[in-house]
């Protein structure tokens, strides 16, 4: 089930209005299902250090940056995880649409504030 009970998800990025926002749409155990609309270059280099984070690309394509390794592009259907204390941040040129899987506890920028950084209590 998920948050609002609506579940599709082309109808709950309605309710996504701003880009680098991610909306909790439901909950897994331990775990948040967030989407995001992203555009752009506004999130910062972050880390998680002791939380994985899952990015599984649902409509365009996301240029992911990983510190010390090459930078890779993933497009609509593909996904990747991030590992625990690695820094990385994501751009795109054009509006992806993005599925997170994080834990509960795990902060959107980590623990850098910039502006785009969302409290849990403003992902609902």
């Amino acid at each position: 089930m998920t948050i609002s009970g609506e579940r599709n998800i082309e109808k709950l990025f309605t309710q996504v209005k701003n880009y680098f926002s991610p909306k909790i749409i439901g909950e897994v155990n331990d775990v948040f299902i967030k989407i995001a609309r992203v555009k752009g270059d506004d999130v910062p280099w972050h880390i998680h250090d002791n939380e994985d984070e899952m990015f599984y690309v649902i409509k365009g394509s996301l240029v992911m940056q990983i510190k010390n390794e090459e930078d890779f592009i993933l497009n609509e259907g593909d996904f990747y995880i991030v590992k625990r204390g690695a820094e990385h941040r994501v751009h795109c040129d054009r509006e992806c649409r993005l599925m997170l899987v994080e834990n509960k506890e795990t902060k959107h920028t980590g623990d850098v504030k910039s502006s785009i950084t969302k409290s849990i209590e403003e992902q609902y």
